[in-house]
């Protein structure tokens, strides 16, 4: 049966315009993106199967585009939707986090960081730079690959700060293993930054740690500051 079949208090749109996005589920969301079904598939069959393949709706939107488009029904045009969507919403979040201060919205920080860096398959190391009202200056990524304090250069990112006029930063890397809790490793570097940005009066406001579908993991938040 197609979605306009359906009763009206059950269509995904009717839904929306009437309870607002944030009472759809994944699905019916998903569905809306879609538009319309194949053949034998209503949008929101469509929308499952495509969540039941992907495994969940982040990893659905941040498919390589061959294993988006071997998808029956899925092609470049989706794919490039898809992506257009969710370069959208970093962007969205990033024009917040400009705007405001970090105190102020500690969950947009979260959000942007999970958006940008939790389906990477390789190691990064990004700096948020902060003016004195703990506004965004800059997001820059600094080093890849297995992060230790050999391989980042503590100088490097006193260079940066520098370079920004930094009066803060928050600091951020993804886990590509999916495992949430801070390394011992983590922490030394996290001391190492500290400890030298201090020396030109910068301080480090927070260190997430970013994996996979999990919210993202505050040293502040676990007193590790």
């Amino acid at each position: 049966m197609a979605i306009t079949d359906w009763p009206a208090g059950e269509r995904p749109r009717e839904r929306l315009l009437q309870l607002g996005a944030g009472k759809l589920s994944d699905a019916e969301l998903l569905a809306l993106f879609l538009r319309v079904g194949v053949k034998g598939k209503s949008a929101v069959d469509l929308a499952r199967e495509l969540l039941l393949e992907f495994g969940s709706l982040t990893r659905l939107c941040c498919a390589p585009v061959d294993d988006f488009t071997t998808f029956p029904g899925m092609g470049l045009a989706k794919y490039a939707q898809l992506q257009a969507v969710m370069e959208l919403a970093r962007r969205a979040l990033r024009e917040e986090l400009s705007s405001g201060s970090m105190f102020d919205s500690p969950d947009t920080v979260s959000d942007w960081l999970r958006l940008k860096l939790s389906q990477l398959e390789h190691e990064v190391f990004m700096v948020l730079l902060l003016n004195a009202r703990h506004q965004l200056i800059d997001a820059v990524e600094l080093f890849r690959g297995t992060l230790t304090q050999t391989s980042v250069y503590p100088r490097e990112v006193v260079k940066l700060a520098l370079k920004s006029n930094a009066a803060a930063v928050i600091l951020a890397h993804n886990h590509p293993s999916g495992a949430t809790e801070p390394s011992s490793a983590d922490q030394r570097l996290t001391s190492t930054l500290k400890h030298a940005l201090a020396t030109i009066d910068v301080q480090v406001l927070d260190h997430f740690i970013v994996a996979g579908n999990a919210a993202p993991v505050s040293f502040a938040r676990l007193g590790l500051l």
